[in-house]
């Protein structure tokens, strides 16, 4: 039981390594590289689109990958190129390999997460994997929260290189922990005995397509339009448009990461009580309320509270939706086939977004109008939330969510 808890905390470091460090340190950098490497915010949209791109590619070379390999080593190879991609990162000097490097860490971000569910299987008992699953997907407040704590002693000084060889290096320490421990557990074996079919076919692909699952990939398609530019814009719009200094926009940072440690447990408890549909409604009204007072009320502790509430919305929100598809769909082979698109929607969703906020805050010249936009998006998904039907189904299928 030791080593199995010993594999769940590896799994969630490295899900804070690859997607705290891996996407979203760059995000609390931003205006300290701009300062030292001299690109446009512009630039920014595109850097980030390029690594929602890479992580839909990634994605699938993982589903493709994990039956063939295994997912022991698909997870410890994804980690090993995260900790090269930090490492190489502070050496950079030239905009365009930044990109490249961020865009690979993306797509380690997607080559980690996929190949989970194999390795907990194996490793965690049935009746805890829920528990365990919870954790690893919290992995990512975990990465923000130590980000929050390094941006502020090194970035005032101009150190932001310093930043990244620290989490590279933790990174490093993380992957050699977990090829000592998948080595021990076996993980590295690749079990071949029972396995079974999970591509539904095309006739029960067909007749699922009811209007509902149209609804879903939407909604995951907004969600990564919305939620993603809200992060990655974030600093900037503080540090270098409201003129917020370095240690409050870290506070807010810090905030994220500190609340979403605990609201994706706590939202996915109270979704058992009072339904799917209604904790939905309630995550996209926070996400709209903080983009709304980061749009028209930024001033004082107000982006603080901002932080805070959408800290409650972003690290639950890749749980709900995964959970209503599983009550929804007729089979678990379904079920998989129905979230692996709107896992595509959502990444899909996320590099458009990146892009058209880079751009909108190109040409108006300020942030205002992105998180206008995101708090209308908001609205949308709540109007699609209510159109959704009452989930149901005879038994609870398995479901997986990202970070």
């Amino acid at each position: 039981m030791r080593i199995n808890a010993l594999i769940v905390l590896l799994l969630t470091g490295l899900v804070a390594a690859t997607y705290g460090f891996g996407i979203y340190l760059f995000a609390q950098l931003v205006p300290d590289m701009r300062a030292s490497l001299g690109f446009d915010i512009a630039y920014v949209g595109t850097i980030t689109a390029a690594g929602q791109a890479g992580f839909l590619a990634s994605a699938l070379l993982a589903a493709w990958l994990t039956p063939r390999v295994g997912g022991g080593w698909v997870i410890f190879g994804s980690g090993a190129v995260c900790a090269l991609a930090l490492l190489l990162m502070p050496l950079a000097q030239n905009v365009v390999l930044i990109g490249l490097l961020l865009t690979v860490m993306a797509g380690t971000a997607a080559t980690v997460f996929v190949p989970m569910v194999d390795v907990i299987s194996r490793s965690v008992p049935y009746r805890y994997r829920g528990m365990a699953m919870g954790l690893v997907s919290s992995g990512t407040s975990y990465g923000v929260f130590i980000n929050s704590l390094l941006v502020p002693l090194y970035a005032p000084q101009g150190e932001w290189r310093a930043v990244w060889w620290m989490v590279g290096v933790i990174t490093v320490v993380m992957v050699a922990g977990v090829f000592l421990v998948f080595k021990r557990a076996r993980l590295f074996v690749r079990e071949t005995e029972g396995a079974c079919d999970v591509t539904p076919g095309r006739g029960m692909l067909r007749g699922a397509l009811q209007g509902w699952v149209y609804k879903v990939w939407s909604m995951n398609f907004l969600i990564g339009f919305s939620t993603f530019p809200f992060q990655n814009y974030l600093s900037s719009y503080l540090r270098t448009e409201l003129r917020f200094g370095v240690e409050y926009t870290a506070q807010i940072w810090a905030s994220i990461g500190f609340v979403g440690m605990f609201s994706g447990l706590a939202l996915g408890a109270l979704s058992d009580r009072i339904g799917l549909r209604a904790t939905m409604l309630l995550v996209y009204a926070c996400v709209g309320s903080a983009a709304v007072i980061l749009a028209f009320a930024p001033t004082g502790y107000w982006p603080l509270v901002a932080g805070v509430v959408f800290a409650m919305a972003f690290y639950p929100i890749f749980g709900l939706i995964p959970a209503y598809v599983s009550k929804m769909a007729s089979s678990a082979a379904l079920a998989v086939t129905l979230f692996g698109v709107a896992n595509i929607m959502q990444g899909v969703g996320g590099m458009l977004g990146n892009y058209c906020a880079g751009l909108l805050a190109s040409l108006s010249g300020s942030f205002v109008a992105v998180y206008a936009v995101i708090a209308g998006v908001a609205v949308v998904l709540a109007v699609l939330t209510v159109c959704l039907p009452n989930e149901h189904g005879t038994r609870q299928l398995a479901s997986v969510h990202t970070p």
